[in-house]
């Protein structure tokens, strides 16, 4: 079994700004459009029975607008009526209503414990999509947005269970065989959970393949694989070309066939444990020690063999091998050692040289004794290590290297999730062969920078924020810093009431998106037009970062939001708008 490579994440310094010097707040106007919806957004809001955090993460901060990376500024919906709705924008003053490209062949409102309809992008010409029902659709599109050759095919449609909804999917050839594999999320109840929150997460990857037919296309189910955990993954995607997966979470992640495999392995240790008693018990003073070893029925005085040197010990019956052999934790008065026979067991005396010394074990290595500490010692242990507890929080104030105090931290420096992990699993052996712990680089958004690779996930550094590219062909290098946001990791701690954030493939802003209204826009460093002086300093300033602020015209909570270089989407209930950020090059 290869161990797993435990990495890092390697940060360029040339893309770190340590004279940043914050965002200046600018009042220029900001061209909105609104457009409003003629069937409002299927949003399906939590059960009484939702109510953990994760629930809350996975489908109450649902993201329902969809981005098409493959197409520039195209998004979709799917509103009540069940139908997916498109806007494909080419000039914002020409805007046309939201056109639907296909509609969900099942009636959404009646299935009772539905989840939000879920749609991903697996490639230029296919989509998967899931009705929230627990049936999953492989459409094929022909070209999307151009509606000459768009037509929406669906060539697999099957039930997979309970509702879930698509978290990532890849389209990909191999050996001329194409197969599109996709990642399903569940919250799902787990009974055995007694002491947690009474749920587990699972990830499903499924890998739909094509059938070689003569009549025409078909798709069948390849491969079906589980991975389960106790927590929402903040990032789950599978690899291009389908050979592997990379989740960021702040609880780990198993496959259910190694987690069966490891409890077998465990039962039976714990068996195996539970056969075989300790070869022998032993007893220390600061003098002496007594070691005691049962001895099979009928054996005399003759038939015992015990050996001592200063630091060795052999304990044999005849014409067998050593009951005890091995080196001593430390030397022994060898001569003025002693054993005898009681009560069907063999017990030996043995004299420490050097009196006082407590030993950590009888024998160097050998972990088939059993040590047996009487009261008196257990209660000296107690005593000695009393000084590293306290019932109060910090008894000694005045004592030097006094303890960090927590109300001395700002909040955006507070961050639970401190043991958030980054993995990567081999899609073959469904082994870890990578993992990053992340500690307390807080994990913020992703946002697709180029379609045909992995999605970025932006962390936390200190006070900004970095995006991190993957590159799963690259074992050596697998995660490439290739963006910096400069001050957005201490920026957004502000920001109560954010509930999306992201950034255009440009990364030439990134924006937090608030539950209701409000859009702040953090544009990167740009050269100045006009002499600007820092009065502290007495310097020139070069460039300037801007700060931008978006008030939408509703009063309808905030359900979808999505960056492309150009625009803003904003997704209400009832309405989609169109945020001018940037001009077109």
């Amino acid at each position: 079994m290869e161990a797993v490579a435990n990495c890092s994440l390697r940060v360029k310094r040339l893309l770190l700004d340590p004279k940043f010097e914050g965002y200046k707040l600018s009042l220029e106007p900001l061209a909105c459009y609104q457009l409003g919806l003629d069937s409002a957004v299927a949003e399906v809001k939590l059960r009484d029975d939702q109510y953990t955090l994760d629930h809350m993460r996975a489908f109450g901060m649902y993201n329902y607008l969809h981005l098409d990376s493959w197409y520039q500024d195209n998004v979709y919906y799917v509103d009540q009526l069940g139908r997916v709705m498109n806007l494909s924008v080419t000039l914002d003053t020409a805007l046309r209503k939201p056109r639907e490209v296909f509609r969900l062949p099942t009636d959404l409102t009646a299935c009772d414990n539905r989840l939000c309809a879920s749609i991903h992008f697996s490639s230029s010409t296919w989509v998967t999509i899931s009705d929230g029902t627990g049936r999953l659709y492989l459409i094929k599109t022909g070209k999307r947005g151009d509606a000459a050759s768009e037509k929406w095919e669906i060539m697999f449609n099957e039930e997979f269970g309970s509702p879930f909804v698509i978290a990532h999917s890849v389209s990909f050839v191999k050996s001329d065989v194409h197969s599109v594999a996709g990642l399903l999320l569940r919250v799902e109840k787990d009974e055995l959970d007694a002491k947690g929150s009474g749920f587990h997460v699972s990830l499903e990857w499924v890998t739909i393949t094509e059938v070689d037919t003569k009549e025409n296309q078909r798709y069948e189910i390849f491969r079906r694989r589980v991975l389960r955990g106790k927590s929402v993954p903040h990032y789950a995607a599978i690899e291009p070309g389908g050979d592997g997966l990379m989740i960021v979470s702040y609880k780990p992640f198993t496959f259910m066939q190694d987690e069966e495999n490891q409890l077998e392995e465990n039962e039976d240790g714990k068996i195996a444990d539970k056969k075989k008693d300790p070869v022998y018990y032993w007893q220390q003073t600061e003098d002496d020690l007594t070691v005691t070893i049962h001895l099979p029925q009928d054996i005399t005085k003759d038939d015992i063999q015990v050996q001592f040197s200063p630091d060795h010990i052999i304990v044999a019956l005849k014409s067998q091998p050593p009951l005890v052999e091995g080196k001593l934790c430390s030397s022994i008065d060898h001569e003025s050692c002693t054993w005898i026979i009681r009560d069907n067991s063999l017990e030996i005396s043995l004299i420490k040289k050097d009196e006082g010394p407590m030993w950590p074990e009888l024998i160097v290595g050998d972990s088939r004794g059993e040590l047996i500490m009487d009261s008196s010692q257990c209660s000296a242990v107690a005593e000695r290590l009393m000084h590293l507890t306290s019932e109060e929080m910090h008894p000694n104030p005045d004592k030097e290297n006094p303890p960090c105090n927590a109300q001395e931290l700002e909040e955006c420096d507070i961050f639970l999730e401190d043991s958030t992990s980054l993995c990567r699993f081999d899609g073959n052996t469904l082994k870890i062969t990578h993992v990053v712990n992340l500690g307390s680089n807080q994990y913020l958004f992703s946002a697709v920078v180029n379609p045909k690779e992995m999605p970025c996930f932006c962390l936390r550094h200190d006070i900004d924020a970095l995006l991190w590219q993957p590159r799963s062909d690259q074992p050596d290098s697998m995660w490439e810093h290739i963006a910096t946001f400069n001050a957005l990791g201490y920026v957004q701690a502000s920001k109560q009431d954010k509930k999306f954030t992201a950034c255009p493939p440009n990364y030439s802003y990134a924006a937090i998106c608030e539950c209701l209204r409000r859009v702040f826009i953090y544009r990167q460093p740009t050269p100045l037009s006009t002499v600007l002086y820092n009065r502290k300093e007495g310097r020139q300033v070069g460039q300037v970062a801007k700060q931008l602020v978006a008030t939408l015209e509703a009063s309808d909570p905030i359900l979808g939001f999505q960056a492309t270089n150009e625009r803003l989407f904003v997704l209400t209930t009832k309405s989609l708008f169109l945020i001018k950020v940037n001009t077109e090059n």
